[in-house]
């Protein structure tokens, strides 16, 4: 700890609740300059059905395979004149997009090597506080109880934000560095029967630990929709902390941890989580299995929360920051979070 310019006595958590994750600081290097080409130059190394965080900001919609992310973990990247840092911890399936503004500056991220219940410990290389990545909060340095602002992004198939966004850029294997893009280096870590990773916490019984979950915070709520459930139902209309929001669990990408090559690994679906209203009117949606519709006008809808057809038709529902976690990481730092059971169990 003496090799870093940390204020190891400004802190949030016990030191001891923090170990190595194998690697020293930057061992995973970010990409700091990234750089993207269009759909159709990706299309010839990005499988369709392989995941990508979507993000879209103002015009500029951008994807990162996480073919990629798997081995850099952190993005540090300008979007539509907005600092953001993409972030990916593949233990614990958690896909983030923060604002990089804290106290007015832009702070460029790294990986520390750390990790804390399993999860990425980002630093920033203004101060090198140290920040967990799960909360966006800064944990240790002169930066503690700092948080970082989440902006919505969604997890789904690179044919899926081809087909929504035809002109939009995906990042690019180039790099700076050598890796094996495209191949997996957790082979087999995205199995339900499977022990968590580095993971010295309590488990939490209501789930299996590696069951993957929807989660959503809003206000002082946090919930999470177990994907055993999401995948019969498709479609939740749901109230959180007094907003109504619609939670969908379509077709689309395959897992990124489970063959060892990620464009032939097996499919999981796309989920997405939205704010039900439009244009002041709340809105209840349906599913046929296939086909997401509105009760109120029949419009359908896709994954990305665009109306295809129908009376809404080019409509958009606005995008709730959400994730996809494995269920032992989001308890462990959400410990009272409600799980839905099902329309009766709520």
């Amino acid at each position: 700890m003496d090799r870093w310019e940390t204020d190891w006595d400004k802190r949030s958590v016990d030191l001891s609740e923090i170990m190595s994750g194998g690697v020293p600081r930057d061992g995973i290097p970010p990409i700091d300059e990234p750089r993207f080409v269009s759909v159709r130059q990706a299309a010839k190394w990005v499988g369709q059905r392989e995941p990508v965080i979507m993000l879209v900001i103002g015009t500029d919609a951008r994807a990162y395979p996480l073919q990629i992310l798997t081995y850099h973990e952190i993005v540090n990247d300008v979007v539509d004149e907005r600092p953001v840092a993409v972030t990916f911890c593949p233990l614990c399936y958690s896909a983030i997009v923060f604002d990089r503004l804290a106290d007015g500056r832009p702070l460029d991220f790294g990986v520390s090597g750390m990790l804390r219940n399993s999860d990425l410990i980002m630093y920033d290389r203004q101060t090198q506080s140290l920040w967990q990545q799960i909360e966006g909060e800064a944990i240790v340095g002169t930066l503690t109880g700092t948080r970082l602002e989440p902006i919505a992004a969604q997890i789904v198939s690179f044919r899926q934000f081809a087909d929504r966004y035809p002109s939009g850029r995906v990042l690019s294997r180039e790099t700076g560095h050598t890796r094996p893009y495209g191949t997996n280096p957790y082979e087999g870590y995205d199995d339900i029967s499977k022990r968590p990773f580095l993971y010295r916490g309590d488990d939490d019984d209501r789930l299996p630990p590696m069951e993957k979950v929807i989660t959503v915070s809003i206000g002082s709520v946090d919930k999470a929709y177990p994907h055993s459930v999401t995948r019969t139902t498709r479609v939740i209309n749901d109230r959180i902390a007094g907003r109504p929001v619609l939670v969908v669990h379509g077709e689309g990408a395959t897992t990124a941890l489970g063959d060892a090559i990620i464009k032939s690994a097996n499919e999981v679906g796309t989920t997405g989580v939205f704010d039900r209203e439009v244009d002041g009117t709340e809105l209840t949606f349906e599913s046929d299995g296939k086909t997401v519709r509105d009760i109120e006008t029949g419009s359908s809808w896709d994954v990305t929360g665009r109306s295809l057809s129908g009376k809404l038709a080019g409509k958009q529902l606005r995008l709730i920051p959400h994730g996809n976690y494995f269920a032992f990481a989001w308890f462990a730092f959400k410990p009272k979070t409600e799980i839905y059971r099902g329309a009766a169990g709520g």
